[in-house]
């Protein structure tokens, strides 16, 4: 297991003191804060294991994982895809434990930028404070607990972690059907949460996604704020690509660096591939950068070169099909129907354009890149649940398809 940073030993060691005998017949708490108000947590403090002093080893100290110290806010590359969650997690990073967004918790796919961004609220407050940060992962904070139940050290592990300041879990979709360690985890959230300690969390899916969960816990990981990252818009695609040129050193064309955001869509992890393998041809292969080695080092990723429809031609599309003047798409109507249409409009824009989200609002009266995530959420929720309209929208795509050839 990684060995705690030296600097912060004094800070786990007074968090993970030996606890008395009387430890058993009280909750453990957190030095001027009021006694815990949730019962099933005062009844686990009590009732979890023998007194500490049964152990052999009077400390217990959960190493974590190390923080990456090249994940900053400042190395994030902000965009209409990510603009949301990173605003929130500066604003926990500057001022822990005094927001309202608590717990947080950040959803998106594979290689979005979960960990960076979680990582970068440990990195910056622990430059900026002397508050006790543990970044950890599921699996991580499951075998300490496991462990803990082993040892009969329950209680030393509930003191230990209610000593943090700030919590940080990756990845707690894996949580999922591990009964014994949620259990954990809850009465953990309620002495931290209680005390106004700060809690970060990030998964791969939205919470109401998250099978095997229990409902108590699911409904804290919602208590809070939670911010999704998407996948990252055209321009930002650019922006990560330059940014990772520059850190590898590679002088790119700027038609070049365009020409690879075109075709690699779906997250940051696939831009930085690219690159590598790009650099390690052009370096063992002695070749010129151009666009035939980067057709070769794209290979499969290469998509259709064809023109794309205009968002103005699937708004057209859309609004005829379902029968709504464009002119009330264009305004700001509120009918079921004007809704509908513009919803449906945004929606394949976004899926066949490959236009930013902001840029795509703009084509539907002015409205911001969070009106067009709210309207593509709103669609795929109602393709889910009603078969006819799953219908509607495939054959609005085929005439978007037959008008388009």
């Amino acid at each position: 297991m990684t060995s705690v940073n030296n600097s912060m030993k004094p800070d786990y060691q007074k968090a993970s003191a030996h606890l008395p005998d009387s430890a058993e017949k009280r909750p453990a708490s957190v030095p001027g804060t009021e006694p815990l108000s949730d019962p099933a947590t005062r009844d686990y403090l009590l009732n979890v294991a023998p007194s500490a002093s049964e152990s052999p080893d009077p400390f217990f100290v959960a190493p974590g994982l190390p923080l990456n110290g090249s994940y900053t806010f400042d190395r994030f590359i902000e965009g209409d895809c990510n603009q949301f969650a990173r605003s929130a997690a500066l604003a926990i990073a500057q001022q822990p434990r005094h927001t309202t967004f608590n717990p947080l918790l950040i959803y998106g796919g594979v290689g979005l930028g979960k960990t960076h961004l979680i990582q970068a609220i440990g990195n910056h407050v622990r430059q900026h404070s002397n508050y006790k940060v543990l970044y950890t992962s599921s699996d991580h904070f499951t075998s300490d607990y496991m462990q803990s139940l082993r040892t009969n050290r329950n209680n030393e592990f509930a003191a230990f972690y209610g000593d943090i300041d700030l919590l940080i879990i990756d990845d707690i979709q894996f949580f999922s059907n591990r009964e014994k360690t949620q259990e954990g985890l809850f009465h953990i959230f309620n002495i931290l949460h209680q005390t106004g300690k700060q809690i970060v969390f990030s998964t791969d899916r939205a919470p109401q996604e998250m099978a095997g969960v229990a409902d108590r816990l699911l409904s804290r990981f919602q208590g809070g704020l939670v911010a999704d990252l998407q996948q990252p818009e055209l321009e930002t695609r650019i922006a990560i690509l330059n940014r990772k040129a520059n850190d590898q050193g590679i002088a790119i064309p700027y038609a070049f660096i365009e020409f690879i955001a075109h075709h690699v869509k779906n997250n940051v992890r696939e831009l930085e591939s690219v690159l590598i393998r790009l650099l390690a041809h052009a370096t063992l292969h002695r070749r010129e950068i151009d666009i035939p080695l980067i057709r070769e080092v794209l290979g499969e990723l290469l998509i259709d070169t064809r023109a794309k429809p205009a968002v103005e031609e699937i708004r057209r599309i859309a609004c005829e099909y379902l029968g709504v003047s464009e002119d009330l798409v264009l305004g700001r109507g509120r009918k079921r129907e004007i809704v509908q249409a513009r919803h449906v409009g945004m929606y394949f824009s976004k899926q066949l354009t490959g236009h930013s989200l902001a840029t795509i609002g703009r084509y539907f009266g002015g409205k911001d890149h969070s009106t067009v995530i709210h309207a593509c959420r709103g669609v795929e929720n109602h393709m889910e649940t009603d078969p006819n309209f799953r219908q509607t929208l495939k054959r609005i795509r085929r005439e978007i398809e037959i008008r388009h050839r």
